[in-house]
């Protein structure tokens, strides 16, 4: 594949933003914000599902009236699209009758979306935590990097001096290769440092198994290797900063407390379909990240090993 192949992922022409309008005022900063990064066009997407058109009559029945939640809806978007378009940012809004996450991977195939932007949610009346069901079927479904914006997320207000950081959460397998890969090369666009991330168990854990901890662990070894990897593919050389580094915790604690402390701006993810996609509430992890991050946060599938040879080759093409 060319290079134009494996620039969709980090120079995204397109920008899907999948929104149910009360989301705007949060996901709009960082729609905005990217697509002035990267010169890509926006498209505001929201579905109507048949059961948000009832109104009604003077008898008190209910009854379907799509015109007008079209017209609201519109009434919704235009505002941000005047908005963008001030930025000289293309941008257009889009309502589709049904399933938001069909209408999602509808528009994404039509308009050849690179990167798909929609928020999350965290925490229902009983604590209980929740995603969305729509963003969780999206993360499942498509193959592309899929920024998620939770409730806690906001812009960060940076001084000219003030060094970007892009926070890549890694567990050291094998196919978490491409999501490196990608993070490496967002950083790079940003011109941030990149920070590998990889939380072990608890030092008393690991002691009591008679296994070495922190400076001394396997696993910063094997990360030093993959920041070297990955700096190496990304044909930067010393132009782009990669920093190992090995924490002992709680996975989603530790990579929360790491992105707030360090004030990230973007915290990519790599997540199996078994373990985080498939059932999410297996794997708590990318769970817990996506709905509390105070930045955006990025997720790129695992590739099955049935993978296309499209899906392959630009796998391959971030590697270099």
């Amino acid at each position: 594949m060319t290079d134009s192949g494996a620039n969709r992922w980090t120079r995204p022409a397109v920008i899907l933003v999948a929104t149910d309008l009360s989301d705007l005022d949060r996901l709009m900063p960082f729609a905005l914000e990217q697509a002035a990064q990267t010169g890509a066009r926006l498209l505001l997407l929201h579905a109507i599902a048949s059961s948000t058109s009832l109104s009604v009559d003077a008898v008190g029945m209910p009854y379907y009236d799509p015109s007008a939640a079209l017209e609201f809806a519109e009434k919704s978007l235009k505002p941000w699209c005047q908005a963008s378009r001030r930025r000289d940012i293309v941008c257009d809004g889009l309502v589709r009758e049904g399933r938001a996450v069909q209408q999602i991977a509808t528009v994404a195939r039509q308009f050849n979306a690179d990167r798909i932007l929609l928020g999350t949610r965290s925490r229902s009346r009983l604590g209980k935590l929740l995603l969305g069901s729509v963003a969780e079927q999206v993360l499942r479904s498509v193959n592309l990097p899929v920024i998620t914006v939770g409730p806690e997320a906001h812009l960060a207000v940076r001084s000219g001096y003030e060094e970007q950081l892009v926070l890549h959460a890694t567990t050291l397998r094998e196919t978490s290769r491409p999501s490196a890969a990608l993070a490496c090369q967002l950083a790079a666009g940003l011109n941030a440092k990149l920070v590998l991330l990889h939380v072990l168990p608890p030092i008393d854990e690991m002691q009591r198994d008679g296994l070495p901890t922190g400076l001394d662990s396997a696993a910063l070894q094997e990360l030093r290797a993959l920041a070297a990897e990955t700096a190496a593919g990304s044909g930067l050389g010393s132009q782009l900063e990669v920093e190992p580094m090995v924490v002992h915790g709680n996975p989603f604690i530790e990579i929360l407390a790491e992105a707030s402390a360090r004030r990230a701006c973007l915290i990519v993810l790599g997540a199996s379909h078994r373990s985080a996609f498939e059932n999410l509430t297996r794997d708590r992890t990318v769970y817990r990240v996506l709905a509390h991050a105070r930045c955006p946060v990025l997720t790129l599938r695992e590739p099955f090993e049935t993978a296309s040879e499209g899906r392959q080759e630009q796998v391959a093409a971030l590697h270099g």
